[in-house]
């Protein structure tokens, strides 16, 4: 039953727009689900998706990153890997940390 509601809501035509701002407001007025037809919908797979990377500066002290390369060699990977490696592990121990707080 639920899913017959989507599909009637489903087949909308989506407007022409004559600007981004027009755009905008349409979308953030409407859901993309009822100019869908789920019938269709396909898995989308994405092979040469690369994560979006930025460089940064950063300072640190000379004898932590002495400490970094050190344990980088140990592990045969890239320092800048490992940092990566290292900053992504606190990050989701913290956010888990405050979610369960």
């Amino acid at each position: 039953m639920f899913s017959e509601d989507i599909m009637k809501k489903a087949r909308k035509k989506i407007p022409l727009f004559e600007n981004e701002d027009q755009e905008r407001e349409f979308w953030a007025k409407n859901s993309p689900l009822d100019f869908m037809d789920l019938n269709s919908a396909q898995e989308g797979a994405f092979p040469n998706l690369k994560p979006t990377m930025k460089s940064i500066s950063i300072r640190l002290p000379e004898n932590m990153l002495e400490q970094l390369k050190i344990l980088a060699h140990k592990k045969d990977i890239p320092y800048q890997s490992l940092v990566k490696l290292f900053l992504g592990r606190e990050i989701l121990r913290e956010r888990r940390t405050l979610e369960s707080s």
